[in-house]
C-alpha cells in the first residue's frame, strides 16, 4: 500500500501515530467474544418462520400443533408484542413479526423455542399459516405504475400530478430548490441529460444478526448482541415490547461489520418475548440468506439527471430526480443521495426531487454513506461525458466548478472550511493520473465525491487508576478501531501515551446515552467527549496539586503529563506520581463528558481507477486504484487508509457485481455468498490511499469522518473508465461482463 500524508500532523505527539490497536490482541488470538458466542445456564435456542411469499394477506396462524410438542418450549406472534396505534410505530412492529399483511418473502410470521437448534427447525414446520396471496412488485419503477399492487392502504400521494389523492406506493416526495433553474439552463450553451439505474445490493457483513436475551422474573431484560448501536437497540427494543428502557439493558458484543445494517433490532425484541414465555435465555442467530431475504441492503433506484454548461465548462444549472426503493416500509436512503450528489461543485441553480417507493421487498437500511453513491454515480458520470463533449481535462473542469469555503449546497447548509478543491488539485498533480495507460481496452476514470458526515450525543468516562493509567470507558461501538482513535484523542489532550489508556465499550447501564456508531460520527463526536473528559480529569488534578501544595489552583500548570507550580519551577510532578496519592488526598479522579457536538465537517474524496476490459466477454479487471481523501486530522492514519481501502473494495462489487437478482414472483434467487458475487482479493488490486488534511475547525483536533466517504466515487470512476477503455457509457449497474457485454455489441451494431 501506498500512502501520502498532504500535511504532517507534527503539533500533536499521539495524535497522527500508528499505534497497535488495544483490542488487536484479542482479535487474532480469537479470545474477542461476538454474539453468537454468549453462552448461559439453560439457554434455549430460538427460530423464525417467515413468509414464503412476497406479497400476502395473513388470514390465520395456527401455532397449535407447534405448542403440543413436548421439544418446543414457546411459540410467539406479533400479538405477543406491544399493541400500537401510531403507524409509523406499527411498522417497526410489524417489520419484526408481521401481523396483517406479509410484505416481503422472509418476512417473519412467527417464532419458536427449543432446546436444541435441530428442535427448533422442524417445530417450525408445525406452525401453519393460511396466506391470502397478493400480487407483488419488486422494483421502483414497477412500484409508482398507476396499477402497481399498493402495499399500505392509507399511503396517498397529491404530489405526482393528480388531481385528487389517491393510493399509491410514493411514500413520501421531497424537494430541494435553489436558484432560478429555468433560467440557469436557458444561460448554458449545452444541456446534457441521461438516465441511470441501480439494484438493490447488500452490505456484505460476515457475521450475521445475532441476539441472545434474557428476561429474568423481576422484570429485568438483559440482551446480548454485535450492533452499531446498542442504546437504538435497547429503545427500539423497548417501543416494540411496551416495556419501561430502564428495564432493558444492552451487553455490546464485537460486531463482525456493519457498514450501516446493523443499525436496529431485529431478533432482539423476538428473542425478549420468546425468554418470557420460556423463563430462560433465548440465542437467535440469522442464516446466510435470512440476512439477505430480511435484513436491509440499499436502494435500488431510477436517477434521471440533466446538467447545463457554458462552452468554457461553467456549470449554469443542475437538475435530478431520483426514484428510491425502500422495501417494505417507508424510508430509504433518499436523503444522502440528494444532499450529496451536486456538493463537489458551486452550482447557482439547482433542483433535486427525491421520491421515496415501497416494494415488495425487505426493508432498506443504510449502507456507507447511504445513497449518496446513487446520486454521484449519476452525477460524475454525465460530467464525464460534458468533459469528453467540451474537451475539457476532467480534473481541470472540477477545479474550475468546484465547491468552496461559502458555498450553499442544494440543501440549504453554506460550506465551512472544506477540502475539495485540494483534494481535487492532489488527484491531478499525482503519479497515477498522468502515468501511460498502454494496452488494447484499457481505461482511466476518475470521479469526485462527498459525504456530510454525522454526529450525535455520546458519553466518556474516564477514571485515574492508582498505577498512573487511565480506564476510559465510551458508549461508541467500535467498527473500524474506534477505540484507539478516542483513546488516541484522550491521551493527547491529558498529555499522556496511548498506551496508558485502555479503552472499553460498556453496556447500555454502565455509560451515557450515546447515539449510533454510523454516518462516520463516532470518532468525531467520541472524541469530542473523550476531549471533554480528558479536561475534566485536568481541572481536578489541578485542583488536587493545589491542595496539597496549598496554594490557589490558579498558580497551578499543566501540560504534557506534567503539573507544575506556575512560579516555583521545582515544584512539580506527574500524572503517574500523583495517582498512587489520590485516595489518601481527597480520593478518586473520575472525568465524565456527555456531548452532542455541532461542527461537523463534510469530507471529500477522488478515485483514479485503470481497467482492462475484455471485449469478448466483457469482463472488466480493475488494474489500478488511487483513492484520495480529506480526513480533516487524521488521528490513526492507519485506519484512515484501511477505511480508504475498504470502502473502495466495496464500491467495486457495487459498481462490477453485486446484485438483488429477483425472479418473477419476487424471490431473491442468489441468496448465498456463492451466487452473491462479492469481490473478493483475487478482484482488486492494492488500493493505494492519499490522505489530505484539512483541518475541520469545528472539532477540537480537526478531525472529520471519514468511513463512509470512501464508497461515494467508486462507481462513476468504475463507469468513466470502462466508457474510456470501450466508448460505451454504462447507465446500469452492475456493470457485468453480461452487461458490458451488450453495451459494446450495441455500439458495435450502431457503428
Amino acid at each position: 500500500m501506498a500512502s501520502e500524508n498532504k500535511v504532517a500532523t507534527s503539533a500533536y505527539k499521539v495524535i497522527g501515530t500508528r499505534p497497535i490497536r488495544h483490542d488487536g490482541v484479542d482479535k487474532v488470538t480469537g479470545k474477542a467474544l461476538y454474539g453468537a458466542d454468549v453462552r448461559l445456564p439453560g439457554m434455549l435456542y430460538g427460530k423464525v418462520l417467515r413468509s414464503p411469499h412476497p406479497h400476502a394477506r395473513i388470514k390465520s396462524i395456527d401455532t397449535s400443533k407447534a405448542e403440543a410438542n413436548p421439544k418446543v418450549r414457546a411459540v410467539v406472534t406479533s400479538e405477543d408484542l406491544a399493541p400500537i396505534s401510531d403507524q409509523l410505530a406499527k411498522f417497526v412492529r410489524d417489520k419484526i413479526l408481521a401481523s396483517d399483511k406479509v410484505l416481503f418473502k422472509g418476512h417473519p410470521v412467527a417464532a419458536v423455542a427449543a432446546s436444541s437448534a435441530h428442535d427448533v427447525e422442524e417445530a417450525l414446520s408445525l406452525i401453519e399459516v393460511d396466506y391470502e396471496v397478493l400480487p407483488s412488485v419488486t422494483n421502483v419503477e414497477d412500484a409508482m405504475k398507476l396499477d402497481a399492487p399498493v402495499l399500505h392502504d392509507h399511503i396517498t400521494t397529491d404530489g405526482l400530478g393528480d388531481e385528487a389523492p389517491r393510493k399509491t406506493n410514493v411514500a413520501d416526495h421531497g424537494q430541494y430548490k435553489l436558484g432560478d433553474v429555468d433560467r440557469g439552463f436557458q444561460d448554458a450553451d449545452q444541456v446534457f441529460e441521461r438516465e441511470f439505474r441501480t439494484k438493490s445490493i447488500h452490505q456484505g457483513y460476515i457475521e450475521p444478526q445475532n441476539a441472545t436475551a434474557w428476561w429474568t422474573p423481576d422484570g429485568r431484560l438483559t440482551i446480548w448482541c454485535s450492533s452499531q448501536g446498542h442504546f437504538a437497540i435497547r429503545d427500539g427494543t423497548s417501543r416494540i415490547l411496551g416495556v419501561p428502557v430502564s428495564s432493558v439493558k444492552v451487553v455490546p458484543m464485537e460486531i463482525g461489520g456493519g457498514f450501516g445494517g446493523k443499525l436496529g433490532p431485529y431478533l432482539e425484541p423476538v428473542a425478549a418475548v420468546l425468554s418470557r414465555k420460556t423463563g430462560s435465555p433465548v440465542q437467535m442467530t440469522m442464516t446466510r440468506a435470512e440476512v439477505f431475504e430480511a435484513t436491509g441492503p440499499t436502494s435500488g433506484s431510477l436517477v434521471k439527471i440533466k446538467i447545463g454548461v457554458t462552452k468554457e465548462g461553467r456549470i449554469t444549472a443542475a437538475q435530478a430526480y431520483l426514484a428510491f426503493e425502500s422495501g417494505a416500509y417507508p424510508g430509504s436512503s433518499l436523503s444522502g443521495a440528494t444532499a450529496c450528489m451536486f456538493a463537489s461543485y458551486k452550482i447557482e441553480n439547482l433542483q433535486v426531487d427525491g421520491y421515496d417507493v415501497v416494494d415488495n421487498k425487505t426493508k432498506t437500511s443504510a449502507y456507507r454513506a447511504p445513497g449518496a453513491p446513487i446520486g454521484t454515480f449519476a452525477v460524475e458520470s454525465l460530467i464525464d461525458e460534458i468533459c469528453e463533449s467540451l474537451s475539457l481535462d476532467p480534473l481541470d473542469f472540477r477545479i474550475m466548478n468546484g465547491a468552496k469555503e461559502g458555498t450553499r449546497r442544494v440543501d440549504g447548509v453554506v460550506n465551512g472550511p472544506i477540502g475539495m478543491l485540494q483534494t481535487a488539485e492532489a488527484v491531478k498533480s499525482h503519479s497515477h493520473y498522468s502515468a501511460p495507460l498502454n494496452g488494447r481496452n484499457r481505461g482511466r476514470g476518475v470521479a469526485m465525491g462527498f459525504w456530510r458526515n454525522n454526529t450525535g450525543p455520546s458519553s466518556v468516562v474516564a477514571t485515574v487508576v492508582s498505577d498512573g493509567t487511565v480506564m476510559l470507558v465510551e458508549g461508541s461501538m467500535d467498527i473500524g478501531g474506534s477505540r484507539t482513535a478516542i483513546a488516541q484523542q484522550f491521551a493527547e489532550a491529558l498529555g499522556i501515551p496511548v498506551e496508558d489508556v485502555s479503552p472499553q465499550v460498556a453496556d447500555t447501564d454502565s455509560i451515557g446515552f450515546t447515539s449510533n456508531t454510523a454516518g462516520s460520527g463516532a470518532t468525531f463526536k467520541t472524541g469530542w467527549a473523550a476531549y471533554e473528559a480528558a479536561q475534566d480529569v485536568k481541572r481536578q488534578l489541578i485542583d488536587r496539586a493545589a491542595v496539597m501544595w496549598e496554594i490557589p489552583p490558579e498558580q497551578v500548570e499543566y501540560e504534557d503529563g506534567v503539573i507544575r507550580h506556575a512560579s516555583d519551577p521545582e515544584l512539580h510532578t506527574t500524572l503517574s506520581e500523583i495517582a498512587p496519592t489520590l485516595n489518601d488526598t481527597g480520593g478518586p479522579i473520575v472525568g465524565r463528558a456527555s456531548v452532542n457536538p455541532r461542527g461537523v465537517g463534510g469530507s471529500y474524496v477522488a478515485n483514479i481507477v485503470d481497467v482492462e476490459v475484455d471485449a469478448e466477454t466483457g469482463k472488466v479487471d480493475v488494474l489500478r486504484f488511487t483513492a484520495f481523501q480529506d480526513a480533516g486530522t487524521a488521528i490513526h492514519p492507519s485506519y484512515v487508509e484501511g477505511q480508504l481501502q475498504g470502502g473502495s473494495v466495496q464500491g467495486v462489487g457495487w459498481a462490477l457485481t453485486e446484485e438483488y437478482y429477483m425472479s418473477d414472483d419476487g424471490r431473491m434467487l442468489n441468496t448465498s455468498l456463492l451466487d452473491y458475487r462479492m469481490p473478493t482479493t483475487l478482484d482488486v488490486p492494492m488500493i493505494d490511499s492519499v490522505l489530505i488534511e484539512v483541518p475541520n475547525p469545528g472539532h477540537p483536533f480537526g478531525v472529520r469522518g471519514v468511513g463512509e466517504a470512501p464508497i461515494v466515487p467508486t462507481l462513476a470512476a468504475l463507469a468513466n473508465a470502462i466508457h474510456d477503455a470501450t466508448g460505451v457509457r454504462m447507465t446500469q449497474l452492475p456493470m457485468s461482463p453480461g452487461a458490458v457485454k451488450r453495451g459494446i455489441q450495441d455500439r458495435e451494431d450502431e457503428h
